[in-house]
């Protein structure tokens, strides 16, 4: 799952540093970085999950196939976000590089043996763990309870939170990603962002699409909200 820090009251592991992950600030702490080309994957499922991961620049997905050979993609990892911290001793999902991505990771025998002795490492991992869990509860709502056109609008205002920059969205992931994510197929996303562009809600920038100007949040957040 992934971590990030808000405008809100309670602050929020943001990095590894926060969670006393620093190798100069600790002797326990040893720190590597490793660069995956686009499409490299990161770690499988059901490895040992003996490290926890950040990522530094890029983007990345975690996912499961499913039986019937069709995958599952479970969240998103951009620039800054913690993931591969797991409550059991195996990774639960597979993780790949969407773009050339840099990360960063700690062993989590390491972080296991700070977090004893910091009461505010302590402290962080258990808001990560709680953000994680919030964010696969909105994520199994989604999937449940909403129509194409709501999982699409709900997508594009989760990303506007942590993409957009000059008011231009630019997405790493593509469209199968995205439908993937939303339990949808790639043409009924299609159908969804072309519908939005044409209620006025969003705009292209380029020739890929990938980079989506929001027009109007308050009629995306509507349609996120329709029963």
């Amino acid at each position: 799952m992934f971590v990030r820090i808000t405008a809100d009251s309670t602050p929020r592991p943001n990095s590894l540093r926060d969670l006393g992950m620093t190798s100069d600030s600790n002797a326990l702490v040893s720190l590597s970085q490793f660069t995956y080309k686009k499409g490299s994957e990161i770690y499988g499922e059901r490895e040992p999950a003996d490290y926890v991961y950040q990522v530094t620049s890029g983007a990345v997905r975690s996912y499961k196939l499913l039986s019937d050979g069709r995958r599952q993609i479970g969240a998103f990892h951009l620039a800054g976000d913690i993931f591969g911290l797991e409550n059991g001793s195996e990774h639960r999902f597979t993780t790949e590089a969407i773009v050339d991505t840099t990360v960063r990771l700690v062993r989590r025998q390491s972080l296991e043996m700070v977090a004893e002795s910091d009461a505010m490492v302590a402290r962080n991992l258990l808001s990560m763990t709680t953000n994680n869990l919030q964010h696969a509860e909105d994520h199994m709502l989604l999937l449940g309870r909403k129509t194409s056109l709501e999982r699409v609008a709900a997508f594009l205002l989760e990303m506007d939170g942590r993409l957009t920059a000059s008011g231009v969205m630019a997405l790493p992931m593509s469209r199968r990603d995205i439908a993937d994510y939303l339990g949808l197929t790639l043409e009924t996303v299609s159908r969804a962002l072309s519908r939005l562009h044409e209620l006025g809600a969003l705009g292209f920038v380029g020739n890929t699409q990938r980079q989506i100007v929001l027009l109007d949040r308050h009629k995306l957040a509507s349609l996120d909200l329709q029963p």
